[in-house]
């Protein structure tokens, strides 16, 4: 394809393979950061290293830690690396000399903010623009009330941390986050005492099983209306560090999964995802659409359990999606939509106004860019409703800055008659740069 600004996608029969990831982003945002704060050299294997995780390990360098980034040997994937991280232990970051650019990762700056509102040193957080538009403040205000002094742009990045010394806390969420909860806890290694976190229910816990799997004690327990309790005591005199691979990304298996369910005759397995309970929401939701999917759990690593996913192509009912489930797929609503088109009847999306304040707006991003092929999409304040099933037709539209808007459009490219163009593809970078290879790789017809 000689023009490399669109992404062009053909109708797809039969895709075909199993599919090897690169590591979960949540989990190696986590284990980059942890490694840091560890004593000794760590070894993090098929960590992602794309853009969003690129964002972390400069800013991380940036505090005088050493890191090592190396290719996998036998890799499927260029975004699949090795990292060797030499801790500095947890009183030994260097102030920066410039301010740490976190591109635009939301998850880089939150977990680095409740890092560094526990050091002795003046540090500045910031983004590019669309970064600098989403909100901080929900991070700001409980790690304030440790103690933090934190100045920003009214709540929004840039972000500067001054000196200070961190107390012990309680603070209850009225929004389940598992980035604030994690910038707490991280925040709560800083000080004397015990921190404390209640969220309305739970959201992810890798923070939690990561610190427990170093030896951390981190209880939890969930109350007689399922509000969820962390609390984790201070004092941390030092971290080991960790040797660990890292499974594969079920987010991003989420787009390829949707892909073999609504292409025909299609096939895929997913050789080793991370298959925690609070990042398999969409698989279970299609399950309840009535596709042809199996998890299995075969392994734990590093407290996570971990195995092969199977997905066939299928005949799909819609559905409602609301309530705590929406936190469990919170990335994985822009692909729903995708599959929503194809299925029978009228999904219905809310209580997930926090897509507003994602890459894009992804509410009205991808009503209005999967609407150009033919979906029937109403958005809502904190949702949205996909009436189906709709013939797809191909289209010229555009990725918006979005990594998995982008991703979203490519799937129900193949899914639609005649061709379908990708502006802004490029954006793929972020999360899953191998992607188009991927859908290569399963037999579609893709070219850039």
């Amino acid at each position: 394809m000689a023009d490399r600004s669109f992404l062009r996608i053909r109708p797809a029969n039969g895709l075909q393979g199993t599919v090897t990831l690169p590591g979960d982003k949540s989990l190696s945002h986590r284990a980059l950061l942890l490694a840091s704060l560890a004593d000794g050299v760590s070894h993090i294997g098929n960590c992602l290293h794309a853009g969003v995780t690129a964002a972390m390990i400069e800013c991380l360098k940036a505090l005088g830690v050493g890191i090592r980034v190396a290719a996998r040997a036998n890799r499927t994937v260029s975004e699949a690396a090795d990292v060797l991280v030499h801790g500095c232990g947890l009183t030994g970051f260097a102030r920066p000399e410039r301010i740490l650019d976190c591109r635009g990762s939301a998850t880089t700056m939150r977990l680095l903010a409740g890092m560094l509102a526990g050091q002795p040193f003046q540090s500045t957080l910031d983004g590019n623009e669309r970064l600098r538009l989403r909100p901080m403040g929900r991070v700001v205000e409980p790690l304030a009330e440790k103690g933090a002094r934190i100045k920003t742009s009214n709540g929004n990045a840039p972000l500067t941390f001054l000196p200070t010394i961190l107390r012990p806390s309680e603070h209850v969420l009225s929004v389940a986050s598992a980035q604030v909860k994690s910038a707490i806890l991280l925040a709560g290694l800083f000080c004397e005492g015990r921190t404390k976190v209640t969220e309305p229910h739970t959201s992810r816990d890798h923070t939690e099983r990561m610190l427990r799997s170093l030896g951390l004690s981190v209880k939890e327990t969930l109350d007689a209306q399922n509000r969820h309790t962390v609390t984790v005591d201070g004092g941390v005199e030092e971290l080991p560090p960790m040797q660990v691979t890292l499974p594969g990304d079920p987010s991003s298996a989420a787009f390829l999964a949707v892909a073999a369910l609504i292409v025909p005759e299609s096939s895929v397995v997913f050789s080793d995802l991370c298959l925690n309970p609070g990042r398999i929401g969409l698989l279970e939701v299609l399950r309840t659409m009535g596709a042809d999917l199996t998890v299995e759990i075969t392994d734990s690593r590093g407290e996570e359990p971990t195995g092969p996913v199977t997905v066939g192509a299928s005949r799909l009912e819609a559905a409602e999606v609301h309530g705590p489930v929406v936190t469990s797929m919170i990335d994985e609503f822009p692909i729903f939509a995708v599959a929503a088109t194809q299925a029978k009847g009228t999904s219905v999306v809310r209580d997930a106004a926090e897509l507003r304040l994602k890459e894009s707006d992804r509410i009205q991003a991808l009503a209005e860019e999967l609407n150009k092929m033919g979906a029937g999409i109403e958005t809502r304040q904190d949702g949205f409703i996909v009436t189906g099933p709709r013939r797809l037709r191909g289209a010229t539209v555009d990725a918006r800055g979005d990594h998995r808007l982008a991703m979203s459009l490519a799937v129900a490219g193949l899914a639609a008659q005649g061709d379908t163009l990708i502006k802004g593809w490029n954006v793929l970078e972020d999360s899953f740069p191998s992607f188009p290879a991927m859908l290569r790789q399963l037999g579609a017809d893709v070219a850039w």
